[in-house]
This record gives structure tokens, sequence and C-alpha cells, in this order.
């Protein structure tokens, strides 16, 4: 594949960061186009380029800005080239969020910022992370590294993946196979979603499930599919769910008239949990073209049948 020169078309919020990022580079044989009808490489945001697709008549590769593929993985849309994502450069990310909140919420600090607008000297008893239990749904490099800082946090960590096997990275001292969430979620304080979107996990967190909980926190990072929307606030008003932080939505953005933005039991955050930052979405692309140009496999590709 390297007898010619490759036309690299850029289609994401931040073009012109992308562009300096991977001129900068100035990677063999690789020019960036503006006509999309000659690119036979895109660096694309998924929902942008499935409005566009027929409009590349010669891809070949397309490279994702973000970890999520939903937008490109559906019949309707061709499928004829090399899908690949970005993975292992949100699980620091992911970990702020949900660690943030997490402390954030035992210890109060929103009620104290309210407190001090008043002027008002009142000490509330809080808990420590220590001895508290994270179930966290996925083991990949996300759940992984949540995983590690979580225990040094010292919380006691549960895996749940589709294998039951536990996984060789992350600090998880048990892990269930998902047919064994009802029990993984027994014992959890802190409920962490990571998993991706496909048919097995659609739906997977909603009444038949978080009903095994008790006053656990509820973080979904993962995919807004995930989670039955319409039965989280009854779950929270019979004490199964303390509290929800919820990034990701089954339809986004959020509509104005949803019940979640009034809901005191409900933090509602714009999908910015783990945002792609390009310089490091251009060093991804730019290991996985040097694979490309010189005809082998690329990373994080994805299986249009399995969705990830």
């Amino acid at each position: 594949m390297n007898n010619f020169t490759h036309q690299l078309y850029i289609l994401t919020e931040h073009n012109d960061l992308y562009r300096d990022a991977i001129e900068a580079l100035q990677l063999p044989d690789l020019v960036i186009t503006e006509d999309r009808s000659q690119a036979d490489l895109l660096l694309a945001a998924p929902p942008m380029a499935a409005r566009c697709l027929e409009e590349f008549p010669r891809l070949e590769w397309l490279q994702s800005a973000y970890a999520g593929v939903d937008a490109l993985i559906t019949p309707a849309l061709r499928q004829d080239y090399e899908l690949t994502n970005v993975k292992g450069i949100f699980g620091q990310q992911i970990a702020e969020y949900v660690l943030g909140y997490t402390i954030g919420h035992y210890r109060h600090f929103a009620r104290y910022q309210q407190q001090q607008q008043h002027a008002q000297w009142q000490p509330h008893l809080y808990q420590s992370l220590t001895g508290q239990v994270m179930t966290i749904l996925g083991t990949g490099s996300i759940g992984a590294h949540l995983a590690d800082l979580a225990a040094a946090f010292g919380l006691t960590v549960i895996g749940v993946n589709s294998s039951g096997i536990p996984p060789k990275q992350g600090a998880f001292s048990q892990t269930y196979h998902i047919n064994e969430l009802p029990a993984a979620l027994a014992q959890a304080n802190i409920v962490v979603n990571t998993l991706p979107n496909t048919p097995s996990t659609l739906g997977l967190l909603g009444q038949e499930t978080l009903s095994h909980c008790q006053q656990a926190l509820l973080f979904n990072v993962g995919r807004g599919k995930t989670l039955v929307e319409d039965e989280l606030i009854p779950l929270i008003e019979l004490g199964h769910i303390q509290h929800a932080f919820l990034d990701v939505f089954v339809a986004e953005p959020l509509a104005e008239s949803h019940p979640f933005w009034t809901h005191a039991a409900i933090t509602v955050t714009p999908h910015i949990a783990a945002l792609s930052f390009p310089h490091q979405v251009v060093e991804i692309f730019a290991e996985n073209y040097a694979l490309w140009r010189d005809g082998f496999q690329l990373n994080n590709r994805i299986d249009f049948a399995k969705g990830y």
C-alpha cells in the first residue's frame, strides 16, 4: 500500500487542531485533502461521518476520533471499509469523573458550597471511601484504570464482564459473569457502567437488575441505551439508587423537558466524562497509519457485526 500517496480528509469538531497535529508529524506518503471524492482515509467524528459517507467513494479506512462508533454501526450505512476507534486514552478521565463526583457526594461538598452562600457553619457526618464497594461493568482499559485508582482510595472493586474471567489488568477483587450481575450489584455502594453499546447491553440496567442495589450511587459513563431511563426515578424513590450521575443518554442532547434535569437525586452532564483530545487521537492515528502503509492489520479494529 506504500506505492502511492494517501489522501486524508479530516471531519471533526476541531479540524484545525487535528490538521496542525498531523502536519507536524510529517507522516510519509500522506497529504490532507479537502476533496471528499479523492480521500481514501478519513479521520472523523462518527456522527459527522455518518451523514456523508457516500461522499467518500474511495474510502478504505476510517479512523474514528471517538471510542463510540454507534453512529456508523447500522445496516443502512455502507460497511465496505476498515473502521477503527480510539482506546486506551479515556481511563484517567473516566476515573477523575467517577471518583471526583463520588468524593464530592460522600463529603457533602455541594452542600457546603450552598451553606457558604448563607454564612452557615454546620458540619455534617460523612463517609470515607475506605471499605466502600464499587462494582464496575466492563473490565477493559477504562474499567481497569478506574479499578486501580479506586483501590488506591481504599475501595473494594468488583468487575463484571462477558466472560467472568478475571482480567489481567485492574485491581478487581472479584470478577462476575454478566449473567451474575444481580449478585455483583447486591454488594455495591457504587455502580459504574463502562460497557459498549451492543445488543446484549441494551436495557441491561433497569428495574430487574438495579432493584438488587440498596442506596447505591449509579454512574453511567458507558452508553445511554444501557440504562432504562423510564425506570430510574422509580428506583430512586424506592431507595435502590441514592443518586445517579448520568453522562450519556438514549437521545442527546437531553430534551429540555426531560425529568432528569430537575430531579434532586440525578446529576446530568453533557457527555463530557471523557473527551477525545486531538493530540491523543492523532498519536493513535499515526501509529495505525504506519501499520496501514506497510500492509499490517490495524489496531482497535471494529467488527461491524458485533458493534465494537
